[in-house]
């Protein structure tokens, strides 16, 4: 399922000649490691940033720290902001970006499974929320899963690439 998911992403914006950047916090690098485990990634993967504390997501991912303080790390707002963070600061058409609780968690306002997905581009501002359930592992899956998976359907979507 990784796999094919990894090369159906991969190929569908290789073909559309788009490029995409990961701004990854709770899954630590996961979605790039699937990208690049597909030959011919180089084509499509500009680069990616793990932001797994706040002053990464603050100073490489220019998520305003109001933000972070009004919203919380976990939350629809920051997730939007680290995905245009790392679209601008790699240069790729898309950004996507995850945050959320792997778990454990014993604050029910941020549940363990909590996640944020969000996919950025020129005039594309798509965020998801997920309750994913499992341990951290299958957590942090799932997470990666739903991340390829929304760039899936933007592909699916749209019919031209998108101009930087």
């Amino acid at each position: 399922m990784p796999e094919s998911l990894a090369r159906d992403v991969v190929e569908g914006l290789t073909a559309r000649q788009l490029t995409l950047a990961t701004a990854e916090s709770s899954v630590g690098g996961m979605i790039g490691h699937w990208l690049t485990d597909v030959p011919g990634a180089s084509r499509m993967f500009a680069g990616g940033v793990v932001a797994y504390a706040r002053s990464p997501k603050v100073r490489l991912l220019l998520v305003p720290p109001a933000v972070l303080d009004e919203h919380g790390s976990v939350s629809e707002s920051v997730a939007l902001a680290m995905a245009e963070g790392v679209r601008d600061a790699v240069g790729a058409d898309l950004g996507i970006a995850e945050t959320g609780v792997a778990g454990p968690s014993d604050n029910p306002e941020r549940p363990q499974g909590l996640f944020y997905v969000a996919l950025v581009g020129p005039g594309l501002e798509r965020v998801e929320r997920h309750l994913f359930t499992g341990d951290r592992e299958a957590i942090k899956r799932q997470c990666t899963e739903a991340a390829l998976r929304l760039v899936l359907k933007y592909l699916t979507e749209t019919s031209a690439p998108a101009p930087r």
